[in-house]
């Protein structure tokens, strides 16, 4: 990932860093050009929160994974850890994927596997990062509890809507 950034060079593994994550994040948002209509057409749990939310929600989220992976480039390089590399890999894909099954395919059902599994590459991703950088994994937190969050909302969603 920032393997080939200089050590030396904070500010362009920083950058490098947030265009990573923000590709991933652009990739998925490709999917969501119809999201907002279908989000008020489903049947919701009392408790979801308004289509609004989920861009600044996503917004600071992928902010704050960026500067998570800059601080565990710092500390580590990568190098250290090529499995920790491949886990924050197959979690932005498995994040740009979500939304390409939940919002473009329609399929609920399969974006809650997907969903899951994120919960669990994150799950991975926070306790790797914890034994490189305790701020990295402070700084990952509110992105596994969003996801978790997510979870269950897509859970509901997917139970509520039994043709979705």
């Amino acid at each position: 990932m920032l393997n080939n950034a200089p050590k030396n060079s904070p500010l362009t593994a920083l950058v490098v860093s947030f265009v990573i994550c923000f590709a991933a994040a652009g990739i998925g948002a490709l999917a969501t050009a119809n999201a907002p209509a279908y989000y008020r057409a489903l049947t919701l749990p009392g408790w979801a929160p308004p289509a609004w939310v989920f861009g600044p929600v996503w917004t600071l989220l992928y902010s704050l994974m960026a500067v998570a992976a800059f601080l565990v480039w710092r500390a580590s390089g990568f190098q250290r850890s090529p499995a920790l590399t491949m886990v924050f890999g197959l979690q932005l894909l498995t994040n740009s994927l979500w939304s390409w099954l939940f919002f473009y395919w329609q399929v609920t059902g399969i974006a809650l596997l997907d969903v899951a599994l994120l919960d669990c590459l994150v799950a991975i991703m926070l306790s790797m990062y914890w034994h490189f950088s305790r701020g990295a994994a402070y700084l990952t937190a509110p992105y596994l509890a969003w996801i978790l969050f997510a979870s269950a909302l897509n859970f509901q969603i997917w139970r509520l809507n039994p043709s979705a």
